[in-house]
């Protein structure tokens, strides 16, 4: 029989893990006793050296180059981006809830671990009886999604990043095939939740979509409204879920077998892409097969596809930091295998693949290994560095410890953060940083969910890793969602 980790030792362990990364939390996690027990808006990415003939000459047999594709000789005028945080205000003051933000924004608590939600939010006083849903808030709620409802409000998704037997192979990459084959022996328990707004804010029901998985990280809102949760161990899933009801989803092996992170999706091209979180990871796109997403189609079965992986040609890696250089993509090899057992030299390794999100013919992407946020082309097929911490001026350098991706219509790139300032920061489309909000307080957690109600005016994040303090306030927890709500001139 597994033994779930008691709230008295999780709580020591966050408090205990400041400043430390995730690897070395989950680590701590692992040495603890019970650790291992417990074990047991929407839509949310050829030329030069290193070309596709070149690399076609050193691909295994069998794997094959998708080569660049003829671009026209001119491109329609886009309009210029402005940003809608560009005329956003300094961060003020903390507030009831530890939250800086600038004039004109109101915060309230929506979620809170071990409690059920409440209609209007919680108090921050304490818990609160009754509430919503039939079971209370689950613990680490990381990565998010919103879709719409048909009477005008909206549901939060949200994911629990449980650590798992799998998860051991995340932490130690060496480690990774025992540690697969321990979890198929042992239950999951990470799941996704909703709460369910009405159009007025109040929180209506609250269930769950998906359970008995492990360690689920991100993922992303479909064209066609469901969720896709991904598992974030060697050898996780995709699964996609049906997030207007209760029910478990359907894992999507197609999709490959490793540590997901998030996934983006272009529904004009009808391609995903998709982040992998290991030193060693590679950025990762699948192309359906045509009878899997026929053009015109709602929606892509998501049974049947290519899963290709990014080589980066050109000056490679560092040239990206001063200029895009042209990319390529290779078929994965033994895609229904794991693919840190199955690396391809010639592709691109990105050091712990974050969030990812596709916007105007762009996929940005984070990694959180070399803070670094990353921009693919898919039109010209190019890959540039569009935020490099080890090179970034003040006042341009206050974004660490990047994460959970989100961008706007309007363009602005939000990163959340796993430690760094604990806050949420915009890259405008002219690339200079604007910090949207800041949890204090909570040194020991990480910023993630980011997601806006349909309208744009709420604005929802987690603390993943942040609770209740006994004495009306938060601190270091097992986590908790925040709502934002933004001043009518944004």
């Amino acid at each position: 029989m597994s033994k779930e980790l008691k709230p008295d030792q999780a709580n020591q362990l966050v408090t205990d893990s400041r400043g430390w990364s995730r690897r070395e939390f989950l680590r701590s996690m692992f040495y603890t006793a019970g650790a291992v027990g417990s074990a047991s808006w929407l839509t949310a990415c050829m030329g030069g050296s290193g070309g596709a003939d070149q690399a076609a000459e050193l691909l295994p047999p069998g794997n094959t180059v998708t080569p660049t594709p003829d671009l026209p000789d001119t491109l329609p005028d886009i309009p210029e981006l402005v940003g809608r945080f560009a005329n956003l205000g300094p961060l003020e003051e903390p507030d009831l809830y530890g939250v800086r933000s600038p004039a004109g924004f109101t915060t309230r608590v929506v979620a809170v671990n071990k409690e059920l939600p409440q209609p209007k939010g919680m108090s921050a006083a304490g818990p609160q009886t009754g509430g919503v849903g039939n079971r209370p808030w689950h613990i680490f709620p990381d990565g998010a999604g919103v879709v719409p409802r048909d009477n005008g409000g909206w549901i939060y998704i949200s994911n629990s990043e449980v650590p798992g037997a799998g998860t051991i192979g995340f932490m130690y990459p060496a480690l990774s095939g025992l540690a697969n084959a321990a979890e198929e022996l042992t239950p999951g328990l990470a799941q996704v939740g909703t709460l369910v707004f009405d159009p007025d804010g109040t929180i209506v029901d609250s269930y769950t979509i998906l359970s008995g998985t492990t360690f689920n990280c991100a993922g992303c809102v479909t064209p066609w409204k469901t969720w896709l949760s991904c598992e974030e161990f060697p050898n996780g899933q995709v699964w996609e879920c049906d997030p207007y009801q209760p029910g478990e989803g359907l894992a999507r092996p197609t999709l490959g077998l490793f540590s997901h992170e998030a996934i983006a999706i272009d529904p004009n091209e009808r391609r995903l892409y998709l982040t992998e979180d290991m030193p060693d990871g590679r950025f990762y796109r699948w192309l359906p097969d045509p009878a899997d997403w026929p053009e015109g189609a709602e929606r892509a079965a998501l049974q049947a596809g290519r899963l290709q992986v990014m080589a980066v040609g050109g000056d490679g890696v560092e040239g990206a930091l001063a200029s895009p250089q042209p990319i390529t993509w290779i078929d994965a090899l033994n895609p229904h295998e794991p693919q840190d057992q199955n690396r391809i030299p010639e592709s691109t390794a990105f050091d712990g693949g974050e969030g990812v999100w596709y916007f105007n013919g762009i996929v940005y992407f984070a990694t959180k290994g070399d803070n670094r946020i990353w921009a693919v082309d898919t039109a010209a097929q190019t890959v540039e560095i569009i935020y490099d911490l080890a090179t970034a001026e003040a006042p341009n350098n206050i974004l660490s410890g990047v994460d959970n991706l989100f961008v706007t219509n309007q363009g602005d790139v939000l990163v959340a953060e796993d430690g760094g300032d604990m806050q949420v920061v915009a890259i405008l489309p002219d690339r200079t940083l604007k910090p949207i909000v800041q949890v204090v307080g909570q040194d020991a957690s990480e910023i993630a969910g980011v997601a806006f109600s349909p309208d744009g005016r709420r604005m929802y994040f987690t603390s993943d890793r942040g609770g209740r303090n006994g004495l009306g306030g938060f601190t270091n927890g097992l986590g908790m969602v925040y709502e934002v709500l933004l001043p009518d001139n944004l």
